[in-house]
Order: C-alpha cells, then structure tokens, then sequence
C-alpha cells in the first residue's frame, strides 16, 4: 500500500479521517507481535506501558508513573502488583522520603521489555526507513502537536534521557 501525499487541502474531513484510520491501523500493527508474547505471559498493553517506563526511568516513582500512564491508582496498582507478583519490578524504599517507593525492572523484567522493544523496533524501524528522514520528522511533529502544551515537558525528559 502506498500512501499518497496529503492534499492541499488537508484539513477536510476526508483527510483527517484517513489520518484517523493509519494512526488506528499503524498503532494495531506496531503493536500485535507485542500483544502476542504479553498474552503468552498473561499480561497486557497495561504491563508494558509500565515495563516501558519504568525501564526508561530507573527508580520512576510511582507518581511519576501515574502522571505518566494517565491511570487510576486503582488500575496501576493492579498492574504493579502483578509485575511484583512475577517478579519483573521491584520497589525500593526513597532516599529522602522513606515513603516513596521507587520502581525498578528486575533482570527477568529487563529481559521481557528488552524483547518487547525489540518486536516494536523492528517494525517501527522499517517504517522509518522506508518512509525516509523528513518523513519521520514530519510524523513527530504531527505526534507531538497532539500532546497538550502542559505534558511536553514530561516527554522532552524523556528523549533527553541518557538511557539507550
């Protein structure tokens, strides 16, 4: 399939909702080789997003985390005990406030997030070298003009990171 270039007019209905349909269709499969090996460890997309930053942020607090997800502390507190259960994450006592518990991914965690990464890696990475350079930035523009103004900062971080 190939996609053809936007029209002038790309702010009609028509082009918005094609738009609509390749973030819904890329996103399905960019994320189906994922949705199987989580399925097999009876897990979820849940579990991964939370394996996902927390790897990209050793000792995230589980704030941070909540900020990050965009969940209920209900529904993180699900995820994060199952993580524990199986033993993927661990929590360790704050430095300065005894009270916090950082969230760290445990070597077995390491591993199935690295796997997960992969699977992502692959697909996202032949997409990028097909679509080309000025494709890509275009795209993360596109991705980061639907991030309201007051999170950016909270995804800036992220890139700035010095975690691989």
């Amino acid at each position: 399939m190939a996609v053809s270039s936007a029209s002038p007019l790309f702010l009609r209905e028509t082009e918005i909702r094609r738009g609509v349909e390749l973030l819904y269709f890329g996103y399905s499969h960019l994320y189906r080789q994922t949705d199987e090996c989580l399925a097999q460890q009876g897990l979820g997309r849940a579990h991964h997003r939370a394996l996902y930053f927390i790897a990209r942020t050793p000792d995230l607090t589980i704030s941070s985390l909540l900020r990050t997800l965009g969940i209920t502390k209900q529904s993180l507190g699900r995820v994060l005990s199952e993580l524990t259960d199986r033993g993927l994450i661990e929590a360790r006592i704050g430095r300065e406030d005894r009270r916090q518990r950082l969230l760290r991914l445990t070597e077995t965690g390491a591993a199935l997030e690295g796997r997960l990464f992969e699977l992502m890696r692959q697909r996202l990475g032949l997409a990028y070298g097909k679509a080309g350079q000025e494709a890509v930035t275009g795209f993360w523009h596109v991705l980061e003009a639907l991030i309201p103004q007051e999170e950016r900062g909270r995804v800036a971080a992220l890139t700035e990171s010095k975690l691989p």
